[in-house]
């Protein structure tokens, strides 16, 4: 009887062991699929792209993408939902096969005066319980294998090893640049890529230095500044600070000495007094700084246009949320790094969606901001780089001229030949 108990009881663990591996396997593998269902999902829930989306009457298209997804998931998960089911069923049948046929024998027993009456009884108790005990503790270790199953996933992700590594021990970093940054023979390459972001890029950057970043979409320019920042190292060569490897310092330090704008800067769907705020949370959240930032950068204008000044929300995610033009976002991006009291600013594409007043006016605060600090611009507009000490031209990951505005018109090179074609278009 003992061994009819557990050969009841354990096919079922087995089908429940296996149709377990088998939807880990699946899942793992329908990922990509399941993820461009949540894109499709995104693209039509979300009020980023409505305007292109209705424009273009793109609505059903992804819609009918989706579905399509979703339809091909849920039939691959009703196949196997029926497989398992078949299979429990075919198992639970032999079980209850089992459990009836040692009944029975139990019950013959007692016809036949070997057992008495009550005996009887306990077996077929004692069957049922032990049954009982026996499904759930098995079913309990199968649980424990489906969940690690997927806790491996997790643990894979926990034991990622971080490739910006924070060193043993940090040294500070100067509160004032004496000698300035130094890129020495610097080359980058992005994880799957066979092309090289950066190529040997070799350039000085003197304390208080106003250098300019040119050249055409994909040539280097915001990887530099990337690397600067250490959001990634080199791959080859080394960026140093007054001569100490930026490795050295730690990712806290360096970052607190730079203000940073990137192009695509973000959206915090919070009030106008945090988005500020964010730049320099050391600050209190009342402090007259975060207003003086939002005076610099022109958003205090946009502020005084919203229903509750300062502490209107922002965007539309939450309920009374105010939208913004591209242009009044980047005014607020903007005072969000004006407002971080840093050596070094890095602006990459900072005026992008500003008018030609609005960019004049930026720039010309921006030079009060930037006196006396490093700054680091990254623009395609030359009426605004032509102003800086120093202009890099870059193409293809590497530095082809440098120099002043004049110097490099003088020359004749890329460089002027790129200011040229776009003063063509204002004359």
């Amino acid at each position: 009887m003992a061994v009819v108990l557990c050969a009841a009881a354990v096919p079922g663990v087995l089908v429940r062991l296996r149709f377990s591996k088998r939807l880990y396997h699946w899942e793992h593998k329908r990922t990509p699929t399941e993820r461009r269902a949540w894109y499709y999902n995104w693209l039509l829930a979300t009020d980023t792209p409505a305007k292109e989306l209705r424009l273009f009457d793109l609505g059903s298209l992804f819609r009918g993408r989706f579905r399509e997804l979703r339809l091909q998931l849920r039939q691959e998960q009703l196949q196997m939902a029926t497989r398992r089911s078949l299979s429990e069923l075919l198992t639970q049948v032999l079980g209850t096969l089992a459990v009836f046929g040692c009944c029975g024998f139990i019950a013959y027993w007692a016809v036949q005066g070997a057992i008495t009456l009550g005996s009887l009884v306990m077996y077929f108790q004692a069957f049922q319980r032990g049954q009982g005990f026996l499904q759930e503790l098995l079913g309990s270790l199968a649980g424990l294998y489906e969940d690690n199953l997927f806790l491996a996933n997790l643990y894979e992700f926990l034991d990622l090893k971080p490739k910006v590594i924070e060193p043993r021990q940090a040294k500070p970093f100067p509160p004032a640049m004496r000698t300035g940054i130094v890129f020495d023979h610097v080359c980058f390459q992005y994880d799957g890529e066979t092309r090289k972001a950066l190529d040997d890029v070799t350039l000085a950057i003197r304390p208080g230095e106003h250098i300019a970043l040119v050249g055409e979409n994909g040539s280097g320019k915001t990887t530099l500044t990337k690397l600067l920042c250490r959001l990634y190292d080199p791959t080859h060569g080394a960026i140093t600070v007054d001569g100490v490897d930026l490795r050295e310092f730690s990712t806290v330090a360096l970052r607190r000495q730079m203000s940073v704008i990137f192009q695509d800067y973000m959206h915090y769907h919070v009030s106008v007094r945090d988005n500020v705020w964010f730049g320099n949370t050391a600050l209190a959240t009342d402090d007259e700084r975060i207003v003086a930032a939002a005076r610099k950068s022109g958003a205090d204008e946009v502020v005084g246009r919203l229903p509750q000044g300062y502490a209107t929300i922002l965007g539309k995610w939450f309920e009374r949320g105010e939208e913004l033009s591209v242009g009044e976002w980047q005014k607020v991006a903007l005072a969000r790094a004006f407002l971080r009291e840093a050596q070094i600013l890095v602006l990459d594409e900072p005026t992008s969606a500003l008018d030609a007043q609005a960019e004049a006016e930026v720039f010309g605060k921006f030079r009060q901001l930037a006196a006396g600090r490093t700054a680091i611009l990254v623009s395609h507009r030359f009426s605004t780089v032509r102003q800086t000490d120093c202009i890099y031209v870059m193409e293809q990951g590497r530095i082809i001229e440098s120099g002043d505005h004049d110097t490099l018109m003088r020359r004749g090179g890329r460089y002027a030949q790129m200011f040229d074609l776009q003063a063509r278009n204002y004359r």
